[in-house]
């Protein structure tokens, strides 16, 4: 976190992704800024900001409120956990604050996060790192990252270098032998990741601190070893400033900063970040968490969910979800192969509701996937719902058929069906997952074997099931098309 200094404005525009609108923002009171990375234990979500303290999420990461706590005050800190112990960095001092860029990262450990656990309390509070206001260096905003047996830690800000440190694993103190080496420049809030033989620094440009004006974004380059050199996707070092956009402003959302990745598995992997300012919230930092996506081997800015009315389609035969009733033919001309049609020009209306609902069972009705005809029994409005939880980043969801209350639910024996009406039991809520290639993936709130978690999947070309997802294929897949 640098003091802010005001630049020359600049635009930038979000990948667009499928879906349009805006997806909500987290629940509860999720006001932080510089964000650690997400961590979990025991059932609840855990994340450490600027000051001491920090938020935590009992109900999968959708609500947010105050409660956790780290000694050490200072800013931008960093949690991961290996073995049984989570280790946690932070800064203190630097940043521009009172004119002076003389700092300490501190690295310390605990065994819980809990502070009501008898196993909470921070241990071997130590400075790994440190720079002394003269040197062309600021550390502070430490991250870390832990691979193949080896941990280190980046830190540093706009002014100059940012640099990358190996730890002990052991300890959390400086490797013997090991010393700091410069990786980028104009780049603060740097996170490490790894992925597929590539090691991966993503940082933050912009200014920030300025609520509303702030300009950070997320930028990022790639090197196949931890201490660089790092180049973008254009092949600019970012020791010369470059960096591949990952997240910039959106929305009413300003300012997104200080990333932390979330590997959840099944293909799903999301990311923390904080704004610095959420207009909607007034103007406040905010956190918030988002999928995220891999294109062509860079990381890519996913988005949540967005509420609507949509078409669901199988991204294994292209299939559409629908209702299982009888099909009825849309009234219109019968043109064609040449025959002359009557009458001016004009559109046919799409098949409505009232013309086909009166055929259809009153009772439960079975689920099955189509040929997508614009019909009725096609869309399907998904709907947020209030005060049941959630998980990373969303709400679960309700899914009925557009104009109607008859819902997408989950029997106890694992059948997929369509109920008459929405009555808000768990079996009719859903988690919508957007996945690291940008479909998506939807499963039940309620598993009928909770040691065996399913999704929807396309069983052949035209039945729809609930099955394991297999990370490899394309059955569990989806997409959201707007009618």
């Amino acid at each position: 976190m640098e003091l802010p200094i005001r630049i020359s404005a600049v635009t930038f525009a979000l990948l667009g992704i499928c879906l349009s609108g805006a997806a909500a923002a987290l629940e509860g009171e999720p006001y932080i800024h510089d964000p650690s990375t997400v961590a979990y234990e025991n059932g609840k979500y855990y994340v450490f900001g600027t000051g001491g303290g920090g938020l935590i999420s009992e109900d999968g990461g959708w609500t947010w409120h105050s409660g956790a706590v780290r000694p050490g005050g200072g800013v931008a800190p960093d949690i991961i956990k290996i073995g049984d112990r989570f280790w946690v960095s932070y800064a203190a001092g630097g940043g521009g604050m009172s004119g002076g860029h003389a700092s300490n990262v501190h690295v310390m450990w605990t065994k819980a996060l809990d502070p009501k656990s008898p196993d909470f309390g921070f241990h071997d509070d130590t400075v790994v790192a440190r720079t002394n206001g003269v040197e062309d260096a600021d550390a502070i905003d430490p991250s870390f990252l832990y691979e193949q047996g080896r941990l280190w830690i980046s830190y540093g800000t706009y002014f100059g270098f940012t640099r990358i440190l190996e730890l002990d694993p052991r300890t959390g103190k400086a490797r013997s032998g090991s010393k700091p080496i410069d990786v980028a420049i104009d780049m603060e809030a740097t996170d490490l990741i790894y992925r597929d033989g590539w090691y991966y620094l993503l940082g933050t440009h912009g200014t920030c601190c300025d609520g509303a004006n702030s300009t950070y974004n997320i930028r990022v380059g790639r090197s196949r070893k931890p201490t660089g050199p790092y180049v973008d996707n254009m092949g600019i070092p970012l020791l010369k400033g470059g960096g591949k956009l990952v997240v910039a402003a959106s929305g009413r959302h300003i300012g997104p900063g200080h990333f932390g990745r979330l590997v959840l598995g099944g293909d799903v992997e999301k990311f923390s970040c904080h704004y610095e300012a959420d207009l909607d919230r007034s103007g406040r930092s905010v956190l918030d968490i988002r999928p995220l996506l891999w294109k062509d081997g860079w990381p890519v800015a996913g988005d949540n969910f967005v509420p609507g009315t949509y078409e669901i389609q199988s991204q294994r035969s292209g299939g559409a979800l629908e209702l299982g009733v009888d099909f009825v033919r849309m009234a219109g001309s019968r043109g064609g192969f040449g025959r002359p049609v009557a009458g001016p020009v004009a559109p046919v209306p799409n098949q409505s509701l009232s013309q086909v609902q009166g055929n259809w069972p009153a009772g439960k009705i079975e689920i099955r996937l189509d040929d997508y005809m614009v019909r009725p029994e096609q869309q399907w409005t998904i709907t947020p719902v209030a005060n049941v939880g959630g998980y990373l980043g969303q709400p679960f969801f309700k899914i009925t058929i557009a104009g109607t209350e008859r819902a997408l639910a989950v029997t106890p024996d694992g059948q997929l069906v369509a109920t008459p009406t929405y009555e808000g039991s768990p079996e009719q809520l859903w988690q919508i997952d957007q996945l690291t290639d940008g479909t998506y993936r939807i499963q039940p709130k309620v598993m009928p074997d909770p040691n065996a978690p399913v999704a929807l999947t396309a069983i052949g070309a035209s039945t729809p099931a609930l099955a394991r997802f297999n990370g490899n294929s394309d059955a569990s897949r989806w997409t959201f098309r707007t009618p």
